[in-house]
């Protein structure tokens, strides 16, 4: 790791990568998404060779926002690391202490009032413990399921055809699916991603207009 942050020190320095030096951590948001979604993609392959390529894509992001906090004064990868390490220790008593879990269940419980007392005791509502920058079928399932919100069987009545007049609807469609794919026990971002993958490796692809 010391080799890295070695590198992205010098890629930030004077002489190093104009674009590199460039970078904020607001401008790298959307190359964190990617990284870590074609890490999901190289592991839904399952080549260990491409895992290992993507996850170091996806260190390189925390090197690269580390180095950015150690220039700005604002924290370092130390401190990356020692929270990291301080959380995984803190949240497994039944590990590093001497509370019982029987089952990974328990285990979740234990997990969520130990967040809620790192909060002062005040939990999450529902909405929060669901991030914003999930792609959005995951973060509507999970917001459906953490929001106990209803079918819609009036809407799951219609034709495609008829909720593809109106984009609102279309989108309370999407909505839909993701809720009762949630429900079901799937993540539909994952659901859809792999049919994708696995209609273009069959040769599925649209047809052009002449």
């Amino acid at each position: 790791m010391e080799r890295l942050l070695t590198i992205m020190r010098r890629l930030r320095g004077p002489g190093g990568c104009p674009w590199d030096q460039e970078q904020t951590h607001e401008s790298l948001r959307p190359h964190l998404l990617e990284e870590a979604a074609e890490a999901v993609d190289a592991i839904a392959d399952g080549d260990p060779a491409v895992v290992a390529d993507e996850l170091g894509d996806v260190l390189l992001q925390v090197a690269f926002h580390a180095v950015i906090g150690e220039e700005a004064g604002t924290f370092g990868y130390q401190d990356v690391e020692s929270a990291i390490v301080e959380k995984l220790v803190r949240r497994h008593p039944h590990v590093f202490g001497d509370v019982v879990a029987d089952d990974a269940e328990q285990v979740l419980r234990n997990w969520q009032e130990i967040k809620a007392g790192e909060r002062g005791g005040a939990p999450r509502t529902a909405a929060e413990r669901v991030p914003r920058s999930l792609p959005a079928l995951r973060r509507a399932g999970e917001l459906a399921r953490a929001l106990d919100w209803p079918a819609d069987d009036a809407l799951a009545a219609r034709s495609l055809g008829d909720l593809a007049r109106d984009p609102d609807d279309l989108a309370q469609a999407l909505l839909q699916l993701a809720r009762a794919a949630t429900a079901a026990g799937h993540d539909p971002e994952l659901l859809l991603r792999d049919h994708v993958e696995r209609r273009l490796a069959g040769g599925a692809e649209v047809a052009q207009p002449s």
